[in-house]
């Protein structure tokens, strides 16, 4: 019989400052009713930062030790940690082996996904298949991570959204049902859309550039929202039908959380209760590559996924990168 991954725990790490709307109403004078209009269309209330001494694998390691912790292993159980994230320690090393040598998972290989908000689910679906491809392959901590905001400029209304977290899931593999298929969409064409353009090999980091703001992460262009409000329920489908369950067999959905309207929108689509979409971005705002495993753990927390559930995780990251994973809970 071939090993099939499971998740066996989660965990979540939510950063101690929160800034609410209303402290961000101040910043932008010429713009007075911009934060209640993008509260309206998103439904983000507030959101939480890390303290600016820490960086991205130090906003991970609360999460990684937690989700260890309820997976009964330590660190030194690891044989891998698979660590999505677009708000990296550095350019390189990878996070995820700064985060390796900070847990104390000596024994663990590292990479890291970097396709933005679709990185949770991208490492999911490559940890379930090194997991069912190599019997020697025990223990994989998976984790999405995000602290953009130390990446963006404070002046920058997108701030609006940027929200710090981190979220962990440790797989293991098992003859029980667990991991069950992925699928994956890319658009390349919107690739000059939103994100940090200089400080790699396109445009390395200079006075100018920093002076330019080039080196912050930026919106040029919106999204059209059929990107999201077309690509998820395709995405959706193409699991329902490649993996062989059908739509009202998923109890729950969780997607990218940055606008609750769009999720509401796409639940429609699909012909589905908007009450198996759980959302957190109300509460903790848009914690991008984090905001999957954050919300999955917090639906287990309020018992809206139990053991034996379907559920289906779709991100959605700039790029544009999307990505989905149906399991058996």
């Amino acid at each position: 019989m071939p090993r099939v991954a499971r998740i066996v725990s989660t965990a979540r790490y939510l950063p101690p400052i929160e800034v609410p709307n209303e402290v961000l109403k101040p910043r932008w004078p010429q713009f007075p009713d911009f934060v209640d209009k993008m509260e309206a269309s998103s439904g983000i209330r507030t959101r939480f930062y890390a303290p600016e001494d820490q960086a991205t694998s130090d906003v991970a390691l609360p999460a990684a030790k937690l989700a260890l912790e309820r997976a009964g292993l330590t660190p030194l159980d690891l044989d891998l940690i698979i660590l999505g994230t677009d708000s990296p320690d550095y350019v390189t090393p990878a996070t995820s082996v700064v985060l390796q040598g900070k847990l104390g998972a000596k024994n663990a290989g590292t990479f890291d996904v970097g396709c933005a908000c679709a990185s949770f689910p991208t490492g999911i679906a490559v940890g379930s298949g090194l997991i069912a491809a190599n019997p020697a392959l025990k223990n994989v901590l998976v984790l999405g991570v995000y602290l953009m905001h130390k990446l963006a400029d404070p002046n920058d209304p997108m701030v609006f959204f940027y929200g710090d977290g981190a979220g962990a899931a440790v797989l293991q593999g098992g003859d029980e049902p667990g991991f069950l298929n992925s699928a994956m969409q890319a658009g390349g064409e919107y690739a000059q859309c939103w994100g940090i353009f200089a400080g790699g090999t396109a445009e390395p980091a200079t006075v100018e550039a920093v002076q330019a703001g080039r080196t912050t992460v930026k919106m040029v262009e919106k999204y059209p929202a059929e990107i999201n409000h077309e690509g998820w329920p395709r995405l959706v489908r193409r699991l329902s039908a490649e993996g062989g369950f059908a739509l009202s067999e998923i109890d729950q959905l969780i997607f990218t959380q940055v606008r609750k309207p769009s999720i509401e929108l796409v639940m429609n689509d699909l012909g589905l209760p908007v009450e198996k979409a759980h959302t957190i971005m109300e509460k903790w705002g848009y914690t991008g590559s984090a905001c999957i495993p954050m919300a999955l753990d917090d639906a287990i927390e309020q018992g809206k996924v139990k053991k034996g559930d379907l559920v289906v995780m779709i991100g959605s990251g700039v790029g544009y990168n999307q990505a989905g994973v149906a399991i058996r809970m």
